[in-house]
């Protein structure tokens, strides 16, 4: 590379013919790779035949890798930031060098590839023109519940990360705050011989890996459906729920308005609704 910079690169997350013929010149290029595990990243190098020295950049040394790669960078050197699978950063460790590298000073150049959030969403059959993606949820039950029920009323589809041993457990959690009915696919061993990707109501979905054993192993996306807005007249539980506790301390239109901020329902539905329960 004619220019000391730092490349993020993304690398395959199970098809090693996904590898972009950019990503093989960048690799070969650069002065140095840093990559999440060496040994891992190891059997890509050979396999493409890319003898570039590998130094390890993972969740635990990250902070402590700064000074040395802002070293090579400022020595003229080029460096690429690569994960185990897919692309730095996501659900990954490279944020911290990332930010330093910029804050340096220096070039950071994407190399895009693959994500297997990315790839999931193509495929699921869910909404995907508005989406947010979570991560990992919390490893912890009780914190896990509780992150799910935060995000029960969100409208956009969610994708979620889940490791093996505890996506059944992750489902089921979910089940018991957004219900049986939500729309969820699961998403696992994405590119690889077992690929799976399976949509189906959560109870149906839990039911159907409970029966499968080996629909529980592999590297999982968990991909929900978002709550379906209300229609048009048709006021939620929730929203109701304020009404009613505003309406026990002010007048019918002050707690109609008052409702309508914070429930984002109109405020002449509300204010109807208001005047029918204050009746009855």
């Amino acid at each position: 590379m004619s220019e000391s910079a730092l490349y993020v690169v993304a690398t395959p997350i199970g098809n090693l013919q996904d590898m972009s013929q950019r990503a093989v010149e960048v690799l070969n290029n650069v002065d140095v790779i840093a990559a999440e595990d060496t040994r891992h990243s190891a059997r890509l190098m050979a396999h493409f035949n890319i003898n570039t020295r590998l130094i390890s950049v993972h969740d635990h040394n990250e902070r402590q890798r700064i000074e040395q790669i802002i070293d090579l960078l400022a020595g003229g050197s080029s460096v690429a930031l690569i994960s185990d699978a897919g692309t730095p950063l996501i659900s990954d460790p490279g944020f911290v060098v990332v930010r330093a590298v910029r804050e340096a000073g220096y070039r950071v150049t994407p190399v895009p590839g693959c994500a297997a959030f990315v790839a999931a969403l193509s495929a699921a059959g869910l909404p995907s023109d508005r989406f947010a993606f979570e991560g990992f949820p919390p490893a912890k039950k009780a914190a896990r519940k509780q992150y799910y029920a935060d995000l029960a009323d969100e409208s956009r589809t969610l994708v979620f990360y889940e490791s093996p041993h505890r996506v059944l457990e992750s489902l089921k959690d979910m089940q018991s705050v957004m219900g049986d009915e939500r729309q969820v696919a699961i998403a696992r061993e994405l590119t690889k011989t077992f690929e799976t990707i399976h949509l189906a109501p959560l109870a149906e979905l839990i039911a159907w890996m409970e029966a499968d054993h080996n629909q529980q192993k592999g590297e999982f996306v968990l991909l929900v459906h978002g709550k379906p807005k209300p229609e048009a007249g048709v006021v939620d539980n929730k929203s109701l729920q304020v009404l009613d506790v505003l309406l026990e301390e002010l007048p019918v239109k002050q707690a109609a308005g008052l409702a309508s901020k914070i429930t984002g329902v109109k405020k002449n539905l509300l204010y109807k609704l208001a005047l029918e329960r204050v009746d009855n």
